[in-house]
């Protein structure tokens, strides 16, 4: 840290006339990487990038650096949602979803990131988009024309014929191929390339059934070892990486095997396959809140009864498989399924990896370094620190102390510019 103070300046010093310069200033920083407090951090940040960390107190504010001054609060780097959708919206479930045009979804989801992005999520991963809506909004993110974190885009999530990735509500007289589904390992390999000629920046495969696919079982294995291998290879040779949908043992215990980099949700996973991830140093992504939220509501959204059955029978298994891979030590990340519940609320999470065995900071290294080493993006997000973005989230007291307060953030800046 000492070395990142003094060079604050000489840094500075080396910035075009013409860059702008943005110094953020708090109370305390939580250095998600010791887990200490930094007390009185003054942030410098130069076009979109920090580079320096130094004491506010020692430190003199000139005419040309925009200074934004947060007072008593806590900062911390910005938040980072591993599993989100969005393009979809807890409150139309169901069969209700066939009610709207499919322009609807791509148009509402510009609300959703506004939504996450005032939540402190300043970076998530898209896992699963219709019409590579996702790409779309993250194009217009990016280039400035609405609100929004950065989003690392999927587009379709790959999965086998009548499987969790395919659209199984209609009778076979609507029957058609979905885009995402594959039924070989050479379709598959296919399907990769297709995905990343069109903005697949990850990769997402359906490893076995889900609790809102009609159908199938919430456990079983829907794509074989040859087939999630062969997506694996081809999304790494490509430099992407690979996320599963897997709530049954099996479907897990053969992800890990074929090589993919993070599993979602990991609701039935027995203690060897916990073993096994730990061996293989495989993320575990467990969106171990929206249980609450998917019971609160039942069927009022337009879930399936189908659907909220499933959600009774794993829901807790979820939370105690949980419990056991953060104890057996298993690399975890944060990712809520943002769109089975409402956007925004994303940071309710948090209380819940407390309340099932994480500590505080574990916690709050799943939404920030540890997820961003999951993403690839060390360079880039994940923390407070020389050469990232200038991503910074502020809250009213301490996240040590109550996780809770990451619930409700009263700043947001993204690149150095503040937008909550």
């Amino acid at each position: 840290m000492l070395k990142i103070l003094g060079a604050t300046f000489a840094l500075l010093a080396a910035v075009p006339a013409s860059a702008e310069t943005v110094i953020v200033t708090a109370d305390r920083m939580i250095d998600v990487v010791s887990g200490k407090v930094v007390d009185h951090p003054a942030v410098t940040i130069v076009d979109g990038r920090i580079t320096g960390i130094a004491d506010a107190r020692t430190i003199r504010f000139g005419s040309d650096v925009k200074h934004i001054d947060l007072g008593s609060k806590t900062i911390l780097p910005g938040l980072i949602d591993m599993h989100v959708h969005l393009t979809g919206l807890a409150e139309i479930g169901g069969y209700r979803g066939l009610q709207y045009t499919d322009a609807f979804w791509g148009a509402v989801s510009v609300a959703n990131a506004k939504k996450t992005l005032e939540a402190g999520f300043t970076s998530v991963r898209n896992v699963g988009a219709d019409a590579f809506q996702d790409v779309g909004l993250r194009e217009a993110i990016d280039g400035g024309w609405v609100p929004g974190p950065r989003i690392t885009t999927a587009t379709y999530a790959i999965g086998a014929t009548g499987g969790h990735c395919d659209n199984n509500a209609l009778p076979p007289s609507r029957d058609r191929k979905e885009a995402s589904v594959v039924n070989s390992p050479e379709e598959a390999r296919a399907k990769v390339r297709w995905l990343h000629k069109y903005g697949a920046q990850v990769i997402k495969i359906c490893a076995t059934g889900g609790v809102f696919s009609l159908g199938d079982s919430v456990g079983g294995q829907q794509l074989s070892l040859e087939e999630m291998k062969a997506i694996a290879d081809e999304a790494h040779m490509l430099h992407l990486k690979v996320a599963a949908h897997a709530h049954g043992d099996e479907g897990i215990r053969t992800a890990i095997l074929a090589g993919i980099d993070t599993i979602e949700h990991c609701s039935l996973a027995s203690d060897e396959t916990i073993k096994l991830a730990v061996a293989h140093k495989t993320w575990f992504d467990m969106d171990i809140y929206n249980d609450d939220y998917i019971l609160a509501t039942g069927t009022a959204n337009g879930t399936e009864q189908e659907s909220l059955d499933k959600e009774k029978v794993i829901g807790l298994k979820q939370r105690q498989t949980f419990q056991r891979a953060v104890k057996a030590g298993v690399r975890m990340i944060f990712g809520t399924d943002a769109g089975v519940y409402p956007h925004g609320d994303n940071g309710r999470q948090f209380a819940k990896m407390v309340e099932w065995g994480m500590t505080p900071i574990q916690a709050i290294r799943a939404a920030t370094s540890d997820a961003a080493e999951a993403l690839g993006k060390t360079n880039d997000v994940g923390a407070i620190a020389v050469g990232r973005y200038g991503d910074i989230v502020a809250v009213d007291g301490d996240p040590l102390a109550d996780v809770r307060v990451l619930e409700k953030v009263s700043a947001v800046i993204k690149g150095g510019v503040r937008v909550k």
